[in-house]
């Protein structure tokens, strides 16, 4: 039995985290795939609740169990806790925890969203690109950190951006052995130019390369021409290895290849353990969007794309999630539209109903 620990999170969170659910439990009673889900108490929920953003029981779900689905947390809203309860529940210490350093964020040009997108059609015509975004180290996580009071009263920021070999070597690693299965190029991100966190990257990537994936393409750019080449050209992209902060950025940059960042899945996942397990957070990019939380029109396209991830790297069911991806798209197809992706004039879907949709073209898919 594959156990799934869901974490709904906050605003949005919860609506479409119930329905990756609901696509979740569809292939364990149609297609027989052992899942389990358990949902947890966790963030401002559990605040409420029991006073805090963590409860014990919740952290020993999530260390027990195979996969995390998360929907999305509210750091903002959040301010009114303490801030060491609020770093218990933090997102930055579940990736850390958990040791999820390759973050997979795939975005694909739908052709039946062309016309939603503020690129021209052509431009994104056969865009299908991942990011590799090193996710535990970084300027979210370097040290020092935080704002100072100086001599003269005035305040001073602080965030130190630094990298290890062995943290670029691995993810490196990762890219390129993903790109092995999909058409052989990796395009390495950084500020190599000004930045020496970013010639150690440069510097990394290029042996990791030379010493055991020759036959894989590398280029290497730095990150203002690839926010550039993202909206002038993305179809030349396969898998993009960059860090931490870098593919947050770019990785939202290119949602507007999509017109939403609704339709925006991601995977966070480990080495594999000694017994080859992979410690897994499946999650939309999107965040908690609490101006349309509660009222039922929240796309959950972007979580169940994330499921499907799910499926192809926890539960080892490509076949599946390929299954899930062709549903989403004949959903797509037959003209499906939350209102983040419809265009004036269409009918729009509230997020249950785009659900119902891809469910009604996963039944006519057996």
């Amino acid at each position: 039995m594959i156990e799934i620990a869901v974490l709904p999170g906050d605003g949005i969170g919860p609506e479409v985290t119930d329905e990756a659910v609901r696509v979740l439990d569809w292939f364990a009673a149609r297609r027989g795939l052992p899942l389990r889900m358990t949902r947890l108490l966790f963030g401002t929920a559990a605040w409420q609740a029991e006073g805090t953003t963590m409860p014990d029981a919740t952290w020993a779900a999530i260390e027990a169990a195979d996969a995390l689905l998360f929907g999305a947390t509210d750091s903002l809203a959040q301010q009114h806790i303490p801030a060491e309860e609020r770093r218990k529940g933090a997102l930055l210490r579940m990736r850390k925890a958990l040791d999820v350093f390759a973050n997979l964020r795939p975005i694909r040009a739908w052709p039946a969203l062309a016309e939603a997108s503020p690129f021209k059609p052509r431009t994104i015509a056969g865009a299908d690109l991942v990011f590799v975004r090193e996710l535990t180290a970084g300027v979210y996580f370097g040290t020092p950190r935080g704002i100072e009071t100086q001599p003269d009263g005035s305040r001073r920021g602080v965030n130190t951006h630094s990298y290890t070999e062995a943290e670029i070597a691995r993810v490196a690693r990762f890219a390129f052995a993903l790109a092995r299965q999909r058409r052989n190029r990796v395009t390495s991100v950084d500020k190599a130019n000004v930045m020496e966190a970013g010639r150690l990257w440069r510097d990394v990537v290029s042996e990791v390369h030379a010493a055991e994936f020759a036959d894989v393409a590398l280029e290497h750019m730095l990150a203002d021409n690839c926010a550039l080449q993202l909206g002038r050209a993305p179809a030349r992209f396969d898998v993009i290895v960059t860090d931490n902060l870098f593919g947050d950025l770019l990785s939202d940059c290119a949602g507007a290849i999509n017109g939403s960042l609704g339709m925006l899945p991601s995977a966070a996942l480990s080495a594999p353990g000694p017994d080859g397990r992979r410690r897994a957070l499946y999650e939309p990019i999107h965040g908690s969007a609490p101006d349309i939380a509660g009222k039922g029109v929240a796309n959950p396209l972007g979580a169940i794309l994330s499921a499907a991830l799910l499926l192809r790297w926890t539960a080892g069911a490509p076949a599946e999630a390929d299954r899930l991806e062709a549903a989403v798209e004949a959903a797509l197809a037959a003209g499906a539209r939350t209102a983040d992706i419809a265009l004036p004039g269409e009918a729009v879907l509230g997020t249950r109903a785009m659900t119902d949709a891809v469910i009604a073209a996963l039944e006519a898919s057996l």
